[in-house]
């Protein structure tokens, strides 16, 4: 299609996608077109590697589209703290920028968030402490678009990096009139894969995993929803 032929795959008009429009997502082995397949840079083990591939590539593609020209002292905000908000603070931070969370756990969100160098740590509405130069939204709530979007600056972007989210309340206009720009982020692209695993590899970054054997998925999920994972869940075979 159009998308595939201009480098937007992410954007494909019929794609197929492993778990999801096809069988195979746990299996030992697959077979896949080569271009589709990206080479692990070594020094990650395997349970390291495994949080970068959906929600690393996915936090990256969020930077990538968050609109910063310059990143050194760019003022950063996250909203939401799991899996990909904790490898995108690592990339953000390696390229000076200032990272600002905004997520509800203290215990295990915030507190990680620190300890990898967030400048400030918050609820997930509350307000920091200066504006924003961008922020980017992994939470799935739509309740936290509007306040999200008066934290930044004049001419900012807030990136909405999930995949689903509850609906968005009505927004002021006067929020959006300075500028200010909301964007969705779908998918990723080949590129960007390849980008992300090569900048991952010289921070590095390090993922913070906790591990459920593959009989113990709907734990895993259960604790994902209701806030229970710091940093990652990992399946193990």
């Amino acid at each position: 299609c159009s998308f595939c032929t201009s480098g937007r795959e992410n954007l494909c008009d019929a794609p197929e996608l492993t778990g999801w429009t096809v069988q195979g997502g746990f299996a030992d082995y697959v077979v896949a077109p080569a271009g589709f397949t990206y080479p692990l840079p070594e020094g990650f083990s395997d349970l390291q590697a495994a949080p970068l591939l959906c929600a690393g590539i996915i936090g990256y593609r969020c930077l990538k589209m968050a609109g910063i020209a310059s990143w050194s002292g760019a003022r950063l905000g996250i909203y939401g703290f799991g899996a990909a908000g904790h490898v995108a603070i690592q990339i953000a931070r390696a390229r000076g920028a200032e990272v600002y969370v905004c997520t509800r756990d203290r215990e295990k969100h915030q507190a990680l968030a620190e300890e990898l160098g967030a400048a400030w740590t918050g609820g997930s509405t509350e307000a920091p402490p200066v504006p924003l130069d961008a922020g980017i939204v992994f939470a799935p709530a739509g309740e936290i678009v509007p306040p999200a979007l008066s934290h930044l600056d004049k001419g900012g972007t807030l990136v909405l990096g999930g995949i689903h989210m509850s609906p968005i309340p009505e927004l002021r206009y006067e929020l959006l009139y300075p500028e200010r720009v909301v964007r969705s982020v779908a998918n990723n692209t080949r590129e960007d894969g390849h980008a992300f695993l090569h900048e991952a590899a010289e921070v590095p970054v390090r993922t913070h995993v906790e591990t459920f054997p593959l009989e113990s998925g709907n734990e895993a999920l259960e604790r994902l929803k209701h806030d229970g994972i710091r940093g990652a869940a990992v399946l193990t075979l």
